[in-house]
């Protein structure tokens, strides 16, 4: 189960991965990285082939890890090796409802606890079909992390409420990629969570500037980072794969990593 003690004025750094992107080896290196930059947590995502959330950025890193044999199982047990690598913070295990459905519902959960596996967040499942599988987390002493965009005030109770872990708030409705600039009306749909919720509020969906992280983390308790930190893999991707360069590739990531961070002041 995830729980947060952050210290005062301390703001959450979540940063997404996908998993096996570039490679399961280097998945693990990446992580260990994004831990030394500051992560709180991390979000291993399961590639798919038919992401309602995913950007291109994160479609291709996907379709990479596809075409190398990822899935479910294999991303569940690579957040087991990433933990006896040396991962110490927790990992949430990002997926679509439809693998999960593949899996046998015990199974599922039992490879989850024997690999280490802290959170849950399913970005396809309504809240309203979700009940079943909350349940089951809280039997198996798992965070189900709940997305949130606007909605009516009575349903954006009810999601809140049953949050565990953060409350993880969409920045601006479609896919997840960087964006230059969001909705002026995040502000007051970031405060009204934030008065219903007992949790941390974490912002994600196109945070790629260390302007924005600094904007957000003014109304909210922190960040969720995708498809910036996966577009810095893609283009250390040759660097990374080459034993010659690989430990610079993965310092020039970690470097990278640091301005989403609260930890690193760059003034």
């Amino acid at each position: 189960m995830i729980t947060f003690q952050l210290e005062k004025d301390e703001k959450l750094f979540i940063p997404f991965m996908t998993a096996g992107d570039p490679t399961e080896d280097l998945t693990i290196d990446l992580a260990i990285s994004l831990q030394a930059a500051g992560a709180h947590a991390i979000e291993l995502g399961v590639p798919y082939s038919d992401p309602l959330a995913d950007g291109p950025v994160i479609q291709r890193a996907s379709k990479r890890a596809l075409q190398h044999g990822m899935n479910i199982v294999k991303g569940i047990e690579l957040a087991g090796r990433m933990k006896k690598n040396g991962v110490k913070i927790p990992v949430i295990l990002f997926t679509y409802y439809n693998p999960v459905l593949q899996l046998d519902k015990e199974y599922f959960f039992a490879l989850l606890r024997k690999n280490h596996i802290s959170g849950l967040l399913i970005p396809d499942l309504p809240f309203e079909e979700s009940s079943e599988l909350q349940k089951n987390c809280q039997t198996h002493d798992i965070s189900y992390i709940s997305l949130v965009a606007p909605t009516s005030e009575e349903r954006l109770g009810k999601i809140v409420e049953q949050a565990k872990g953060f409350v993880y708030c969409v920045s601006s409705l479609g896919v997840t990629g960087v964006r230059q600039s969001f909705d002026a009306s995040i502000s007051d749909f970031i405060q009204q969570v934030k008065q219903l919720s007992q949790i941390p509020v974490a912002v994600g969906f196109g945070i790629s500037t260390r302007e924005q992280v600094e904007s957000m983390n003014k109304i909210s308790d922190g960040v969720v980072v995708g498809s910036a930190l996966v577009k810095k893999i893609e283009e250390l991707q040759d660097q990374l794969l080459s034993s010659e360069t690989r430990q610079e590739a993965l310092r020039e990531f970690e470097t990278y990593a640091k301005t989403f961070s609260p930890l690193y002041s760059f003034k």
